[in-house]
């Protein structure tokens, strides 16, 4: 039992940090265009938020369960296999991106007005407000939103079983659901509960610290 859930836990960690990495990557990019684009942007325009915008909310509507099926085909190409742990990152992190670029959108247009006006009376260009004023003043609140992504991703990493990537909520399914295992179910209840603490923690110790 040790040997199968430590294995399960290693898939997890697997697949929710590399999912993590590139989708706040790429997540990042159409949220920079969404802020700037926005109609309190520093460069306005409608009709690239609103196809941007609408791209998002449809990216988001998806159920992670269809997502996972309707996205086979692109995880084979990018990987060359649709099953497996690694495989399971392609729709993890597609189902991530929108989410993530929607909060970076957020956080960075949260960032006090007065502020922006400061910099402009200095001369600042767009691009020295964009990251001296936007995103640095931003860092807390995205973090917080890094954290929110990342407990997201462990709950999605569970329906990973369904393309065999393993993880521990695959094993909470197979062994305690399937095979009537309490045991199995209840420790890996417990692992999952204490992870999703342990993260929430952390992101809050280091927002405190950056606030």
């Amino acid at each position: 039992m040790t040997d199968i859930i430590l294995k399960a836990f290693n898939q997890t960690l697997y697949m929710v940090f590399w999912s993590t990495i590139f989708s706040v990557v790429l997540g990042f990019i159409p949220a920079i265009i969404l802020t700037l684009t926005a109609p309190d942007g520093l460069k306005p325009n409608k009709l690239v938020y609103e196809i941007l915008s609408f791209i998002v909310n449809v990216f988001r509507s998806f159920p992670f369960i269809i997502l996972l099926v309707i996205l086979i085909p692109f995880t084979r190409m990018v990987v060359g296999k649709s099953i497996g742990t690694t495989a399971s990152i392609v729709p993890l992190t597609i189902s991530a991106i929108p989410f993530i670029a929607r909060v970076f959108e957020s956080a960075l247009r949260e960032t006090n007005p007065g502020v922006i006006e400061a910099a402009r009376s200095f001369g600042a260009s767009n691009f020295q407000i964009l990251l001296r004023v936007y995103v640095k003043e931003s860092i807390p609140r995205m973090l917080n939103g890094i954290v929110l992504l990342i407990i997201s991703l462990i709950g999605y990493s569970a329906m990973a079983g369904t393309v065999g990537g393993g993880g521990i909520g695959d094993i909470a399914i197979r062994y305690g659901y399937q095979q009537y295992k309490t045991d199995y179910l209840i420790v890996c209840s417990i692992i999952l509960i204490a992870f999703v603490q342990l993260i929430q923690m952390l992101g809050n110790h280091l927002y405190k610290k950056m606030s």
